[in-house]
């Protein structure tokens, strides 16, 4: 399994097209055992959805997320999981495997 999580500073960034970085966190046997930070590309409509894909991503953590976004992403058999706060990915990562993720509404400024 592959997170992928937008940052800004190092934590969850609530501005999801617009992020400096995404971390890619993969899991195995409920434990993280690789993280990367990469850049992506630059933004324009439908684009990090199929990036993010090619990457191998099968789980977006996210604070915020407009709805074409989210549609592409379900179109692609990604989960996609909102509102979370502005953590670290290995704690978002962590929260999410234990079942304790916190969640709260969908934080888009579009």
């Amino acid at each position: 399994m592959k997170f992928a999580i937008p940052l800004a500073e190092g934590k969850l960034t609530a501005h999801f097209g617009h992020c400096q970085e995404f971390a890619l966190v993969d899991v195995e046997d409920n434990a993280i055992k690789n993280k990367e930070t990469l850049v992506p590309p630059p933004h324009e409509p439908g684009v990090l959805p199929r990036w993010l894909k090619e990457q191998g991503a099968n789980v977006i953590i996210a604070g915020g997320m407009g709805a074409r976004a989210l549609d592409l992403f379900t179109q692609n058999n990604i989960k996609v999981i909102v509102g979370a706060s502005a953590l670290t990915p290995e704690e978002l990562v962590q929260q999410y495997l234990d079942n304790s993720l916190q969640t709260g509404a969908n934080v888009c400024d579009h």
